[in-house]
């Protein structure tokens, strides 16, 4: 009974967002897309095919995380991992056209947030560029570069609260997460009026904006929703495929070079700077954590070493386009340590962080923003410019408590109106089967048709 129960109330909630669909679409009609002639004189064939590029290796980095996370839980958990990566791609791809990037990117509303209407249904997203964002590429082409970090962003969050969580709840939680946390965090860090970029923050692609808000909102998932029954009972978790996470962690480096290098937002020598401190930094830290590791007594191994790697993207990408190749090195070695030791901190506490999100993703995007703000050339702490090292501490704690607690606030309201934990049986029998009625190792119907 109580299972027939949940499933029509489940259906009844995707009549919401179906309807939203249907009615966004309609809405689109009275937004036609106004051909009018440009000016195309500045823009640039080099740098469109270069971001083009780079925006599909971004995109690629989504499903890279889907396997990098599908690979560390239980074998009962596959699919549901993956898929909680896989559906933003179509969840924050509309919420995007319709209004994130209005809200990210529009005309300025007292540093905080972008004007709804200006970009609304991507209206006046065209093929023209804009100096304030992107002189020599469409600004439609920047809108969708920006799009795939909107992606990828919530989706960093759900390792943390991995094997436990709602489906419907989730996509609840990530439309609420992204307008009212990604958004306004984006506009302030990137916009040219932006309340952090103004004070001199400097995030080249995403140290504040993607890493630290997301490791930061894991943490609050993670205490929110409360430990598994195996995290309880003391039980081992043993990953259920570790070539997944290898094969996760290739394509996230892969797709990392577009990340960092297209931050540029031109074929130039600031992307062919963060290309380079992007595979130094990774390969740096990649060696540090199993380095570290061994001195530790423990075996170098396949999940260190791609944790490590992923670290190094992590805490290189607010300096990637700011940094020395040299600086590039220490960076890595130092994010691997900390987080390693986040990591080991975090294993001996009571909290239930599935996948490690907040020590690997927040400790390393605090790592690298405070690292960007001491050897960034020229303005950097060893350049003798303390002003740039006093503003990051200051925005890495106001960013840290903004994001927590309105994650947490979230959190709060999504379960109000949904509850955001699955049941004790449904995470016994595993989300694949009790959340979408698949299995990555059993196509059994009876199995399935029990669920």
């Amino acid at each position: 009974m109580k299972n027939t129960e949940t499933h029509v109330n489940g259906k009844r909630f995707y009549i919401i967002p179906f309807s939203l669909l249907i009615l966004f679409g309609i809405i689109g009609l009275f937004y036609p897309e106004v051909h009018t002639q440009i000016d195309t004189s500045k823009l640039n064939s080099g740098d469109i095919a270069w971001m083009i590029t780079a925006s599909g290796l971004v995109m690629l980095m989504t499903p890279g995380l889907g396997f990098f996370y599908g690979g560390m839980v239980r074998p009962k958990n596959i699919i549901s991992t993956i898929l909680q990566s896989f559906i933003s791609l179509g969840v924050i791809s509309i919420l995007w056209v319709v209004i994130g990037f209005s809200l990210t990117f529009g005309d300025d509303i007292g540093g905080i947030i972008g004007n709804p209407l200006t970009y609304f249904m991507f209206h006046n997203v065209g093929s023209a560029p804009n100096p304030n964002f992107a002189a020599t590429i469409p600004l439609a082409l920047f809108a969708m570069f920006q799009l795939k970090f909107a992606i990828i962003t919530p989706a960093l969050i759900t390792g943390s609260f991995a094997e436990r969580v709602r489906f419907s709840s989730y996509l609840l939680f990530i439309t609420l997460w992204s307008l009212l946390i990604y958004s306004p965090l984006a506009h302030m860090t990137w916009h040219p009026e932006g309340l952090l970029r103004t004070k001199g923050v400097l995030d080249f692609a995403g140290g504040t904006v993607v890493h630290m808000s997301a490791g930061i909102a894991a943490l609050a998932g993670a205490m929110f929703l409360g430990r598994r029954k195996v995290h309880l009972e003391g039980k081992s978790h043993e990953p259920a495929n570790i070539p997944y996470v290898l094969l996760g962690t290739g394509m996230l480096w892969f797709g990392w070079f577009g990340f960092n290098a297209g931050s540029a937002l031109a074929a130039n020598d600031q992307a062919a700077n963060a290309f380079v401190t992007t595979n130094t930094a990774s390969a740096s830290a990649m060696l540090s954590w199993i380095f570290f590791d061994a001195i530790r007594g423990k075996k170098p191994s396949a999940m260190g070493a791609s944790v490590g790697a992923v670290v190094g993207l992590v805490a290189i990408t607010p300096a990637a386009g700011y940094v020395s190749t040299a600086s590039s090195i220490l960076i890595g070695t130092i994010a691997a340590i900390v987080s390693n030791l986040a990591v080991s901190w975090k294993s001996k506490s009571t909290l239930d962080d599935t996948l490690d999100v907040f020590p690997c993703h927040g400790i390393g995007g605090i790592v690298g923003m405070i690292a960007t703000a001491i050897f960034a050339k020229d303005v950097g702490l060893i350049f003798g410019k303390t002003e740039t090292f006093i503003v990051h501490i200051i925005s890495t704690i106001g960013v840290s408590i903004f994001v927590f607690v309105g994650s947490y606030i979230l959190y709060w309201f999504t379960n109000l109106l949904i509850p955001i934990r699955v049941t004790e049986e449904q995470e016994e029998k595993g989300l694949d089967i009790s959340q979408h009625g698949e299995s990555a190792y059993s196509l059994d119907p009876s199995v399935i048709k029990a669920s």
